[in-house]
């Protein structure tokens, strides 16, 4: 039970976390439309390398930021400030994304690979919500930043990750109609996972301060 839970958590954290439309999900997609499966899983490979990374080197400094008590208080305020904010945006604001596939040139295994890796090492996002979801664990108590809980959170992003982004790959060679529902609805599910984040990070700090 004690490998068990570290890993559902980080396989959890990682599908709520990359299932949104960004900028490696719909590449993906896009590149699977165009090129093939192979190719697509290629560019996911080079995708989840530089995942790794980001999610060890967060939860590091997770650790760090765990020990002082007041840091992790302004980090949970910070974190819900910021899934509300994304909660107002996508339920009220947001547009319904456009379901456009751009025509991408075909291109070798190798360099798919290579892509995945820099188009992920572009996008930042990882660290921050990494570092959010395991300090808000650990405040729970259903996580450590002992190794071997940090090893096995690792394993399950893994999974969690490569899950949605095959599922993308997937989904997307299905028919228009199909696509374009899920993306007319997209910002919906999104507002939901957002709100439901906020709702528990607010009952963290209520707890916290009563």
């Amino acid at each position: 039970m004690i490998f068990i839970t570290p890993l559902f958590l980080g396989f959890i954290s990682a599908f709520v976390g990359i299932s949104p439309p960004g900028l490696i999900n719909m590449t993906a997609a896009k590149v699977n439309h165009k090129e093939g499966r192979r190719n697509a899983l290629w560019f996911v490979f080079g995708a989840m390398i530089v995942i790794c990374l980001q999610v060890f080197f967060a939860v590091l400094f997770a650790k760090i930021i765990n020990r002082r008590l007041d840091l992790v208080t302004l980090m949970r305020e910070i974190g819900f400030g910021i899934f509300a904010t994304l909660t107002v945006y996508f339920l009220w604001l947001a547009k319904k994304p456009k379901d456009k596939i751009r025509k991408l040139k075909k291109k070798s295994k190798t360099k798919r690979f290579f892509h995945g890796m820099l188009l992920s090492s572009l996008n930042f996002l990882p660290i921050p919500y990494y570092v959010f979801m395991s300090i808000t664990l650990a405040s729970y108590n259903l996580f450590s930043f002992e190794t071997d809980s940090i090893l096995i959170f690792l394993i399950g992003v893994v999974f969690g990750s490569f899950l949605v982004l095959y599922i993308y790959i997937s989904y997307f060679n299905r028919t228009e109609n199909k696509r374009g529902f899920i993306m007319k609805n997209m910002n919906t599910i999104v507002g939901i996972i957002t709100g439901l984040i906020s709702i528990i990070t607010l009952i963290n700090i209520i707890q916290y301060y009563w």
